[in-house]
């Protein structure tokens, strides 16, 4: 959760969509978590199962990092996003070196010149927004629904192509617009339709999607050129994550997450970050595995799937008109993935 990931591979500004990075981690994934675009990051390793089997792991291991860190900052009363993430962002800094020492799964890195310069310049700035978009994501779960947050994240690809538009990346036609106005109109149609509305919850995921949003610009702005697919991207930017939340964790939390470890357990927190690294891994197979299209639709097969399953199994409440909301911001995410404009 780390988009938590979600949804978190290397994305420019077409692909806006929630937590579509490969680095998924607690957000939520980005949340994490993370829908891969074929365009945008090259894999590596070739897809040797059916596309449609695939897919159906990457949305099964994409909702089930997002519902067990919903369970665990939540139903299991340990709230504690910040050290969640940091927990996560570490075990995927280990991770990635293992594969990378032992798999063929990162040879990727060959393809990436990775200097001083360049680290600070680019991959420092971009892992703490990305860092930044992990912890508040995450700690929107601690008071809003699972439901509600998915709701919420279809404005991502409005706040992407918005600052986009400020960074002169983008340009406004009017289709565009009439396809912002649609997603917007949905997303506070669902917002108003909210029934455990929260507003620290609220204002939590409107700065988590601000972190990331900017991030997936950044991604264009200062890594234009570079080839890194998901695994690359976490291989680089977990560690910059993982330290700058461990200077953060003594004043957000203190040593209390430690000192709730108990009520975890070791089995909990270790599968938790195992699964969020899983989808990493998925993720470099589903880039080659599918069109953008097929990937867009099983991105929102994916919400559609989250939204069902936090009212049945989390008990979250969904009203008419945030059913009503979504279906109309669904319609314009599909419209502006498929935009050629």
């Amino acid at each position: 959760m780390s988009q938590m990931q979600n949804n978190v591979p290397m994305q420019p500004l077409g692909h806006a969509e929630k937590g579509q990075d490969g680095a998924s981690s607690s957000k939520g994934a980005q949340d994490s978590t993370s829908l891969p675009q074929p365009a945008v990051a090259n894999a590596t390793a070739k897809a040797k199962m059916h596309p449609a089997v695939i897919i159906a792991i990457w949305i099964a291991l994409s909702s089930s990092v997002i519902v067990y860190n919903k369970y665990i900052l939540d139903n299991l009363r340990y709230p504690y996003p910040v050290f969640l993430t940091t927990f996560h962002m570490a075990f995927a800094a280990i991770g990635t070196r293992v594969l990378a020492r032992y798999t063929t799964l990162l040879k990727g890195l060959h393809n990436v010149e990775m200097t001083t310069d360049r680290w600070l310049r680019n991959i420092l700035p971009i892992g703490a927004l990305f860092s930044g978009s992990l912890v508040f994501s995450n700690m929107a779960y601690l008071t809003l629904s699972v439901s509600f947050i998915q709701m919420l994240k279809a404005f991502t690809p409005v706040a992407v192509l918005l600052i986009s538009f400020v960074f002169g990346l983008k340009k406004l036609s009017t289709t565009l617009t009439a396809i912002v106005l649609m997603i917007s109109v949905g997303v506070c149609m669902a917002s108003y339709g909210e029934s455990e509305f929260n507003m620290s919850g609220f204002t939590y995921q409107v700065l988590a999607i601000a972190f990331e949003s900017t991030r997936l610009v950044m991604v264009q702005v200062l890594l234009q050129g570079l080839k890194m697919d998901p695994l690359v991207s976490l291989y680089y930017f977990s560690p910059v994550c993982a330290a700058l939340n461990m200077l953060i964790l003594p004043f957000a939390e203190g040593f209390a997450p430690f000192r709730a470890l108990a009520q975890l357990g070791p089995i909990i927190l270790l599968s938790n970050a195992g699964v969020a690294f899983g989808l990493n891994i998925a993720s470099v197979f589903l880039i080659g595995a599918a069109s953008s299209l097929t990937l867009t639709l099983a991105g929102v097969l994916k919400d559609i799937l989250l939204i069902l399953g936090s009212m049945f199994l989390l008990g979250s409440s969904v009203t008419g008109l945030q059913f009503i909301g979504y279906a109309i911001a669904l319609g314009g995410l599909v419209l502006f993935k498929t935009h050629k404009g």
